[in-house]
């Protein structure tokens, strides 16, 4: 995920989830480790038999690290710890929640240290994931998938994102390492009421879409909300862009760091040109490089902009600003009818540390917030659940949207991964290279070479 990833999206009405107790509060707390004492025998490998009755492993406390910090994304973990601690009392949890950002700076550390947090939040990239894989500081959930059935209730599509080889240097295949509770995908939230102001529909093709762009320039709008001061947004904007003529299993080569695709093809050359004609012809907001990603979203939620293009992890936030004058849409294609394509997956995967005293309960905790009722809560919370996405029923409007949207394109084999999985080094790679593309200090060719040195270097040694 990237962020927050970092992070679209009829509605029968829900029952709560039926083990929620009210007045019940989720314990929070500000230090690594758990704070129970390590059993007296060597914390289990991953070969030895698991156990999966949670309330009999006795007194246990488990420390969470999560990024579940925005309005739904907080909601829904709140909600679903609650929930949990009145299930299986004997275990208490110690939830450190923080941003995206200050959790990948934090985690590394943390994980290294004799008394990491139990369960994580890792970003599923090489140089999260895939780098602490390599160090041996997450946890094989193999023995856990098979004793919970948890193969049965994710695809292998959804999964993969959380496979590495042991050594770390395959994604997408090998042992799992982590489960997700949310789906994302990337596509462009509008403003309806802005759009009718213009006299505009929701574009059908990509034409349309530019069309659009630059009709709300013209009447004085920002047509394209945009805050890239954290470098990570642009590589979903250019994914957006490169995914409407880069053929999507060259971009699944690429993404995941495999041989046999290049970035210096004409199609790239293609979709970088067109991300500086957008800064040319001024439909960004003015001073984008230097705005934060959040300064951006939010001022889309205060009518700041026609479009924005980011996640479904924002759908509660700004379903919550625009009410029904959100709207959510897949990047549309060339023709009305073409494929869909869009870069998503999986929100960042709950794993469990190697050092973890507790991994038995740790395994308990991710199975319990990936549940089909966990789901449910997911879904009442403005969240777009990764499993059991079309069980789900929404209300007519944004969420709707967005459900009716990842289920399109999953169900099309559409999503394309995230181009900052590519390498160990290349969320730094890409994002600098972006933001230096995009001040307009290097060419479309010179940002592609830099993308291609990075990327062959690294899949001559791993592909």
């Amino acid at each position: 995920m990237t962020p927050p990833k970092r992070q679209p999206r009829a509605r029968r009405t829900l029952t709560p989830l039926t083990l929620l107790v009210a007045g019940a509060t989720a314990l929070a707390g500000c230090a690594p480790g758990s704070s129970a004492p390590p059993a007296a025998s060597s914390p289990q490998s991953s070969a030895s038999p698991v156990r999966t009755d949670a309330a009999a492993l006795g007194n246990v406390t488990l420390t969470v690290w999560d990024q579940e910090v925005r309005g739904g994304q907080a909601a829904q973990m709140e909600r679903l710890n609650t929930a949990f601690q009145a299930k299986y009392p004997n275990i208490k949890l110690n939830r450190v929640s923080r941003s995206f950002d200050d959790l990948t700076t934090t985690l590394r550390l943390a994980l290294s240290g004799n008394e990491p947090p139990d369960v994580v939040e890792a970003n599923n990239g090489r140089s999260s994931m895939g780098a602490f894989v390599k160090a041996g500081q997450l946890r094989p959930l193999d023995a856990y998938a098979e004793a919970y059935g948890w193969k049965e209730r994710y695809p292998e599509t959804v999964l993969r994102y959380s496979r590495y080889s042991a050594d770390g240097k395959l994604f997408g295949e090998g042992n799992l390492y982590g489960l997700p509770q949310v789906g994302e995908v990337v596509g462009v939230f509008y403003n309806a009421a802005k759009l009718t102001e213009l006299g505009l529909e929701p574009p059908a093709t990509w034409a349309d879409f530019e069309s659009a762009l630059a009709k709300s320039k013209a009447a004085g709008q920002v047509p394209l909300q945009f805050g890239n001061l954290d470098k990570w947004p642009a590589v979903h904007v250019f994914g957006t862009v490169q995914s409407r003529g880069v053929p999507k299993e060259q971009i699944g080569t690429l993404a995941f760091g495999r041989k046999g695709a290049s970035w210096t093809t004409p199609e790239n050359v293609k979709a970088a040109e067109q991300l500086v004609s957008w800064v040319d012809k001024g439909y960004f907001a003015k001073g984008f490089n230097g705005q934060g990603y959040d300064a951006a979203w939010q001022a889309f939620g205060k009518g700041q902009g026609v479009f924005l293009i980011a996640g479904t992890w924002l759908l509660a936030d700004l379903g919550k600003a625009l009410g029904d004058d959100l709207g959510f849409m897949l990047p549309p294609g060339a023709t009305a009818g073409a494929a869909p394509v869009a870069t998503g997956g999986t929100g960042l995967p709950f794993a469990i540390t190697a050092k973890s005293p507790h991994p038995d309960a740790a395994a308990a905790y991710i199975d319990f917030i990936t549940s089909a009722d966990a789901m449910k809560v997911l879904t009442e919370t403005g969240n777009l659940p990764v499993a059991d996405t079309g069980a789900q029923s929404v209300r007519e409007g944004p969420q709707q949207d967005v459900f009716t949207a990842f289920g399109t394109v999953s169900g099309k084999d559409g999503l394309v991964p995230y181009l900052d999985y590519a390498t160990p080094t290349f969320a730094d790679t890409l994002g600098a290279a972006l933001q230096d593309l995009l001040a307009e200090k290097a060419t479309p060719q010179e940002f592609l070479a830099t993308l291609e040195k990075d990327y062959q270097t690294f899949s001559a040694q791993n592909g």
